[in-house]
């Protein structure tokens, strides 16, 4: 048996994101629901969120943010042989999301599923890409994440109709002589599961807000730092710090904890919402648009959320 050529390591080629045109600002809301910009605000830290049009979908924006990170990358399609589309929110189960993508990309032929792993698919997705990678089971991987929350958020309910949002961010993994990707730490807290749940498909998303607060802030900080230790960083080292968009305050909670004070923290969340596993992605295209960091810096990227899962690993920034 001939074994194949194994990379000794995986690294992010290239970034790309996408977000619907449609802003949605938290005076908007309070025309319709009892809010307010303060009360959004001083609870979650969000200003406007993006809400796709009626008939743009998951696999839609995703096509647009996977075309970008490709372009980035150098790459052409039929270098690509494995997309994962991490997501939570598809409107039907079959077809998955990656095939489609990949053939709207001119892929051909790829390996292709979906995660979801909800708000922590990312970086799950992000794990798996880069196993596939330094395993011999794929050159360069694709990997996508893309929600369309609206569809899902009862828009009289401020619970939720002020956090969640839509968009999608994506990366092209590819191999490297050293790893460029630190192994990933990962886990679940199934007995928290109800914490976040869709029902069935006659209901919309239900959140306990402050069960998954109290998790967060209390139970993460843990994962962060043994991502660090796994990939050899100190948190002293990190240019950047992108946990999921969840709520400012979770976020700003689990900085102070990590002691990453040179890192440039993450706060896209003011301006585009919680979009699940689209977030991470979203949220680290978008600071290396703006110049906020540089290429070649290290960052620490902290999945989170429904089943309650959680994932995050050290990566190199492209």
């Amino acid at each position: 048996m001939r074994i194949p050529d194994i990379a000794p390591g995986a690294r992010v080629l290239a970034l790309g994101h996408y977000q619907p045109a449609n802003v949605v600002t938290n005076d908007d809301l309070a025309r319709t629901i009892d809010t307010n910009d303060e009360w959004i605000q001083s609870r979650v830290g969000i200003k406007e969120r993006r809400v796709a049009a009626a008939g743009e979908s998951v696999e839609d924006m995703a096509a647009i943010a996977g075309g970008k990170a490709l372009a980035a990358s150098g790459l052409s399609p039929d270098d690509v042989d494995l997309v994962i589309v991490a997501t939570c929110t598809l409107e039907t189960q079959i077809p998955n999301a990656a095939a489609i993508v990949a053939h709207r990309l001119g892929i051909t032929s790829p390996g292709a599923f979906d995660v979801n792993a909800a708000c922590a698919g990312f970086c799950y997705a992000l794990a798996t890409a880069s196993a596939a990678v330094r395993g011999g089971s794929a050159r360069n991987v694709l990997v996508i994440g893309s929600e369309k929350l609206s569809q899902w958020v009862d828009w009289t309910d401020r619970s939720t109709a002020v956090i969640f949002a839509d968009g999608a961010g994506a990366a092209v993994v590819g191999p490297a002589e050293t790893p460029g990707i630190g192994p990933v730490v990962w886990g679940s807290a199934g007995d928290k599961s109800e914490a976040i749940q869709i029902q069935d498909r006659t209901t919309f998303l239900h959140q306990e807000g402050q069960t998954v607060f109290r998790w967060a802030t209390t139970a993460l900080h843990p994962v962060a730092l043994e991502a660090c230790e796994r990939a050899g960083v100190d948190p002293s080292e990190l240019s950047a710090f992108v946990p999921h968009q969840a709520n400012l305050r979770i976020i700003e909670a689990i900085a102070r904890k990590l002691g990453a004070e040179k890192a440039a923290v993450a706060r896209d969340i003011v301006t585009a919402g919680n979009t699940s596993a689209a977030s991470i992605p979203l949220a680290l295209s978008r600071m290396l648009e703006r110049g906020e960091v540089q290429s070649g810096g290290l960052a620490l990227v902290l999945g989170f959320g429904a089943g309650l899962t959680y994932a995050g690993q050290v990566i190199e920034i492209p």
